[in-house]
């Protein structure tokens, strides 16, 4: 029986997944679960960002939109990076105000653009809270793992460089992704978003704020009951919000933490704090044994529900306020392609795995989970240049050069 919330039934086809007499309600409640108390049209953005759509990427059971940025300039095998939009937003105006496809342009990755409509939910969110659509192999979740597929066919990218963010509804939707698909996403970046699973058995206004408190422990089992044949690695996490959030309260970021730092069997406190940004925000990393950055906690002083942007054109800068939920504050998309292993700009910055922006020093294991390298029959292999790295572990340690972007090369010897 579906969500009274959701106005898409499990099984029924896309066009006739309509509730008319509840539309009102509908429309009232979904707002407030996305946190989009309307006062009136929302301002549409210039569309400065071409996108191409893709009608045909598989079955798409969770009737969903398809698009695709590609830079000019798009090297070999690129990674991949998938966005999910907020509640009332599409996936152009994502890509108008996010920063992700100038990211994408200066990095050297596709950017896979997901979008859901009125027809599935009436204000545009995709249904995170829903059984249908959070689950492996059905509803909105194959769907978006079916674009990655395709992206990969048709685009030849890395499939081992394939990475997920988003906003609210997709911040939450990307925790699904995480859970529902290890196997295929390295890393993922959720932006005002909620525990995986949250809604199993609590509402999702309560999930939302005040939050739900469960131990690590059981958070993580979530996540493992959404796969349980798969044995790890585990995707890497960053959870970014702002600390006056009073739609996802900030409890969830914590909960998120605990979720994702118990599957990685690490403490709940962090190897190192710093500050970054503009605006002072509180970055809390929590470290594996071989050094990489598992979790990343980006706690954002001074704003509420939104994705952080910095408009301009500095080196640290990137984003728009065009649209509402893009607010004035740190270029959180740059921040996260930096964790992603994509944002190799800053060369006084390092790459979770450590080294610099254009050197890399790690363990095998780190640099396959970072994209620098990929794994055939128990070896490791430079990705670009196919340089055999010895065994797949956290024992062997290389460091790589990336020169250019994308293409790693040996460098035990010398990394200037």
């Amino acid at each position: 029986m579906p969500q009274p919330w959701s106005s898409k039934a499990p099984g029924a086809p896309p066009r006739a997944r309509r509730l008319p007499r509840l539309l009102p309600r509908l429309l009232a409640v979904v707002a407030v679960l996305l946190g989009t108390v309307l006062t009136g049209p929302a301002p549409a953005a210039r569309a400065a960002v071409t996108l191409t759509r893709v009608s045909d990427f598989g079955s798409n059971p969770g009737a969903l939109t398809m698009y695709v940025y590609r830079p000019a300039a798009l090297p070999a095998h690129p990674p991949v990076v998938v966005a999910l939009h907020g509640c009332t937003q599409s996936a152009q105006v994502y890509a108008d105000n996010s920063g992700l496809p100038q990211l994408a342009d200066r990095d050297g990755f596709l950017l896979v653009l997901a979008e859901t409509g009125t027809a599935n939910n009436p204000s545009k969110c995709f249904n995170w809270f829903q059984a249908a659509d959070n689950r492996r192999g059905q509803g909105e979740a194959l769907s978006v793992r079916q674009m990655v597929s395709h992206a990969v066919t048709a685009y030849d990218a890395d499939p081992r460089r394939v990475h997920v963010t988003g906003l609210s509804a997709g911040g939450a939707m990307t925790a699904v992704m995480l859970a529902a698909y290890p196997d295929v996403f390295s890393a993922g970046a959720v932006v005002a978003g909620l525990p995986y699973d949250c809604t199993r058995d609590n509402s999702p206004y309560a999930c939302m704020n005040p939050g739900v408190d469960l131990s690590p422990a059981d958070w993580a089992q979530r996540v493992r009951d959404a796969y349980p044949a798969y044995t790890g690695p585990w995707p890497r996490t960053a959870i970014w919000y702002g600390d006056q959030d009073t739609t996802v309260a900030p409890r969830n970021a914590t909960e998120l933490r605990d979720q994702w730092t118990a599957l990685h069997g690490l403490p709940q406190t962090p190897t190192r704090t710093t500050t970054i940004g503009p605006d002072a925000t509180r970055q809390d990393q929590y470290l594996a044994a071989d050094g990489t950055v598992a979790v990343e906690v980006d706690r954002v002083p001074g704003i509420g529900h939104g994705t952080p942007v910095d408009p301009g054109t500095g080196g640290e800068q990137c984003g728009a306020t065009g649209a509402p939920y893009f607010l004035d504050s740190i270029c959180s998309s740059r921040w996260i392609a930096r964790f992603f292993g994509l944002d190799t700009s800053d060369p006084g910055d390092p790459d979770p795995g450590g080294g610099t922006a254009a050197c890399w020093t790690a363990s095998n294991y780190a640099h396959v989970q970072a994209g620098r390298a990929t794994t055939s029959g128990g070896s490791t292999y430079a990705t670009g240049s196919h340089q055999n790295m010895g065994l797949y572990n956290t024992f062997v340690t290389h460091t790589l050069k990336e020169s250019p972007t994308g293409y790693f090369t040996l460098a035990d010897t010398g990394c200037p």
